[in-house]
């Protein structure tokens, strides 16, 4: 693997995201840790965002101004590229 495809992340993380993402979830580092202990969900979005197109709205809430990731409004997510470890959920499985 090349060090520029690496995510520095766990695969797990990158699946979960994608997944909650697609479900139309609005997702924070909160929900991430909570969910699969994970940190880096910014650096996951950013390169979905990046690498993959994903169109992925950012707004910033709270006095804490923590982010809040979803997809737009309207995504086809059937037009979206997904990264190997979720490649599974562009053929509708892995629920």
């Amino acid at each position: 693997m090349a060090n520029s495809d690496r995510w520095y992340s766990s695969t797990t993380q990158v699946f979960w995201t994608c997944k909650a993402l697609i479900e139309g979830r609005t997702l924070s580092t909160r929900t991430e840790i909570r969910e699969v202990n994970g940190w880096r969900l910014a650096a996951v979005c950013h390169k979905l965002a990046r690498k993959y197109h994903w169109p992925i709205l950012t707004e910033y809430r709270g006095p804490e101004n923590i982010a809040h990731y979803r997809l737009a409004p309207g995504t086809d997510i059937s037009r979206l590229k997904f990264p190997p470890s979720a490649k599974a959920l562009s053929e509708g499985g892995a629920q």
